[in-house]
This record gives C-alpha cells, sequence and structure tokens, in this order.
C-alpha cells in the first residue's frame, strides 16, 4: 500500500497502462479496462501503444482485470479515460460518465476517486460527482472524497515518461489533497505540485495544450504567408530560432487525442459561461484547414509538373497523428487523404507503425506495403517516423516518376540530396 491506499486504475490506454506499471513497482494494483481483448492482450504481455515492454507487463503486483466488481478491493480509484469531442466538437464526456458510473457501482465510505481525463474546469464536481453519488448511494464530500490530477503522457515520448513529469495534484478538501499528493509523490520522481483547488487544476491542464495548439497554429499561418512570398519557412525560423526568447515551434498537421480536442472543451466551457473565445477558436480553425491546404499545395505542383493529374499515383507516408507513434486516433493526416482523392488522385498509404486492422476498421483504408510503394508521381512525407528518417534519398528517388515530387511537411528532407536526385522538393 501506498499512503495506507490500495490503488485501482480505470482506464489502460496511453494513460492508465504507464500510471499503473510505475505504482506496480511499489504495491498491488487493480488495473481495470471494460475492453475483454485488451484484459487478454496485457495478460499476454501484449501492449498495441507499444508504450509498455512486455517484461513490465509481467509485474506480480499487477490484477489486470475486466470485472468492475474486483474495484471493491481498493479505496483510491485512478479514472484515466479518453474524453474526446463529438462531431460538431463539443465535449463527449460519456466515457468519463461510464467510468463514474462503473466505479460509483463499487465504492465504500472512505474511499478517494481521483480523475486525470482531460476535462473543463468544473467538470469533475459539476458532472462527475453526481454520478458517483448517484450510484453508490453515498454523499460526495462526506462519504466519498474526489480530486484531480491532469494527464501529461506524450505518446512514444521515452524521456518523459510518467515518473519524470511533475504531477498536478487536487482534491476536494485539505484531507483528501494530502492523501492525493502523498500516493503521487511515492511514483513520481520529478515531484508533486498542489493545485489550490479542483477548478484550477483542470484549468492548468486545458490550457497546456491550448497554448501549443495556439502557438503552432500561428507558425501555420506564417508558413501560408511566407508560401505567398517564396520564402522557405524553416529558413526564417531557424534565423529567428538564434534569439535566445523565440518559441522554437514547427508547422504542421495537428491531431491526436490532446492538441486537437481540448481547446474545444475550454471553449465550451468559456461559451457557457457567457465568453466568446475568439483566439483559441481562430487557432483551431487555422490548425484544422491545414491538411486541406498542404493537398491543395501538393496538387498545385504536380498540375505544374504534370498537367493532367487524374488517377496520378500518390503516396503518403505516416497515418498515425504523430511521428513514432502507433496512435491513429483523429490524425489529420487522414484530411489530406480525402482531399488529394477528392482531386482524382490514386492514394496509397504506408505506416510501419499503424495497426493495418484498426486503420481497416476506423477509416476503410488499406495500408499499403513499404515494396508496394512503386511509379508513385509524388511522396506525402506526412509523419517521419525514424523509419523514414533512416532511408537514405535513393529509395525516395527509386519510388518516384518523372518529375519527381516530395512533399515535406515537417522540413526533414536533405535539400541538397533532393536536388542532386532532381527530386522537385515542397515543404511547409
Amino acid at each position: 500500500m501506498i499512503a495506507g491506499r490500495k490503488i485501482s486504475i480505470i482506464g489502460l490506454g496511453y494513460v492508465g497502462l504507464p500510471m499503473a506499471i510505475a505504482f506496480a513497482e511499489k504495491t498491488q494494483i487493480v488495473a481495470y479496462d471494460i475492453n475483454e481483448q485488451r484484459i487478454c492482450a496485457l495478460k499476454n504481455g501484449v501492449d498495441y501503444t507499444g508504450e509498455v515492454a512486455p517484461s513490465a507487463l509481467a509485474q506480480p503486483n499487477l490484477f489486470f482485470t475486466s470485472n468492475p466488481h474486483e474495484l471493491k478491493k481498493a479505496d483510491f480509484h485512478i479514472v484515466a479515460v479518453p474524453t474526446p469531442i463529438d462531431f460538431a466538437n463539443q465535449p463527449d464526456l460519456t466515457p468519463l460518465l461510464s467510468a463514474a458510473e462503473t466505479v460509483g457501482k463499487q465504492i465504500k465510505k472512505g474511499d478517494i476517486i481521483v480523475f486525470e481525463s482531460t476535462v473543463y474546469p468544473g467538470a469533475t464536481e459539476e458532472e462527475c460527482l453526481p454520478v458517483l453519488e448517484k450510484y453508490s448511494g453515498l454523499k460526495g464530500g462526506q462519504d466519498f472524497f474526489v480530486g484531480y490530477s491532469p494527464e501529461r503522457i506524450n505518446p512514444g515520448d521515452k524521456e518523459h515518461t510518467f515518473k519524470k513529469i511533475c504531477k498536478v495534484v487536487s482534491g476536494q478538501n485539505e484531507e483528501t489533497l494530502n492523501v492525493v499528493a502523498e500516493v503521487y509523490a511515492a511514483v513520481v520522481e520529478a515531484g508533486v505540485y498542489r493545485a489550490p483547488s479542483i477548478k484550477v487544476a483542470e484549468a492548468a491542464k486545458v490550457i497546456e495544450n491550448t497554448q501549443r495548439d495556439l502557438n503552432i497554429a500561428l507558425i501555420n499561418e506564417l508558413a501560408m504567408i511566407f508560401g505567398k512570398m517564396d520564402i522557405d519557412t524553416q529558413d526564417v525560423l531557424q534565423a529567428a530560432g538564434t534569439k535566445w526568447n523565440f518559441l522554437k515551434f514547427q508547422p504542421g498537421i495537428v491531431g491526436g487525442h490532446c492538441l486537437g480536442v481540448d481547446p474545444y472543451y475550454l471553449t465550451y466551457k468559456a461559451s457557457k459561461v457567457g465568453c466568446h473565445p475568439e483566439v483559441i477558436l481562430a487557432g483551431r480553425r487555422t490548425n484544422d484547414e491545414m491538411g486541406k491546404y498542404i493537398a491543395g499545395k501538393t496538387i498545385q505542383q504536380l498540375g505544374k509538373l504534370h498537367g493532367d493529374i487524374r488517377n496520378i499515383k500518390v503516396a503518403i507516408l505516416g497515418l498515425t497523428f504523430k511521428e513514432n507513434c502507433p496512435d491513429i486516433r483523429n490524425t489529420k493526416v487522414m484530411d489530406i487523404y480525402h482531399e488529394l482523392n477528392s482531386y482524382g488522385c490514386d492514394v496509397i498509404v504506408h505506416d510501419p507503425l499503424a495497426d493495418a486492422s484498426l486503420v481497416k476498421k476506423h477509416y476503410n483504408i488499406h495500408l499499403s506495403s513499404w515494396e508496394e510503394i512503386q511509379g508513385v508521381a509524388a511522396i506525402v512525407l506526412a509523419v517521419p517516423h525514424q523509419f523514414f528518417l533512416k532511408q537514405p534519398i535513393i529509395e525516395y528517388d527509386s519510388r518516384l516518376v518523372e518529375p519527381k515530387l516530395i512533399v515535406d511537411i515537417k522540413g526533414v528532407v536533405n535539400r541538397q540530396a533532393a536536388r542532386e536526385h532532381k527530386i522537385n522538393l515542397w515543404r511547409l
């Protein structure tokens, strides 16, 4: 036990699983997920996220289960489930409230429930707490207590891991906060920061990603401006980056389950309290349009080189929402794919990290192999996985037909090497 508490973790995805592994180094953990297939895979040492090694999954302190009744064995419950948005960019709290219902049916007097899912300020106490009370028959703040500790997991990042990132913690009252802080401090080497309230912790989380989203939107807008001026954006950023306080953001497509989602949680709540967040929504519009913009520029370049672009073959490299990560949720590469298709291009996609069956299920796309990429008029290097970065320029050259084009979204292709192979290079 840690701080005299028995711990359960609800939701074993990119956030919950690494957390369960870290806590299991100190104490026994009830690791719960609603997905029975996920539990079976974890018991067999397989983590589809690629975040955890099979040896770590074999820790004796880990008890994987899809049986919610096992949560009764714990009295400190950490909820780490997704908080997506719907088709109208509105918060979808369905997974979170469903988890609260599951936990509520199992908790007892004295239990503490800590939420890690990204939400808008007030959601823990205004949305989750009533659900816990309804299904437990207990009174929050009296019989049981809630806290909030926002997740800061960065999928694919092996440096900034759960134990190495400062943990913001909060609680319903001072006593709860002390317990929550003590529990997390036992495993988080970087230490904890005690927020003065649950709402402050919720707000801190949602602005972390909103700030990054807005900065990227600025650079994306600058890239479009510089494109009109025939100025290379990467050259400009390198020059500006020599100043000590210049923030080094890069242009690109912004997808995934954080940057492309979290700002909408804040803008939703802002509208509820009578504020219209113009800057945040403007940044979201800019970033949401980047896939279409990149596809349009690709078509423009192809038109210059080939004339008729109907049925022209284009290969997109990378489908996941970020490099060196298998996560395909909310990937904006799909915007490029659909836009190129709308122009009549024959588009194939290759990603060495994405699960082909999940891609087929969620996007109805067949992933091509590396060997199948042949005779293409353009390569769109959308997600610079390490696999792609290791390939010599001759590998790309051999797959292209004259006149050759590479669309280099992240500016990772060597320009001199491209020129030597007579490859036309367009960079965002």
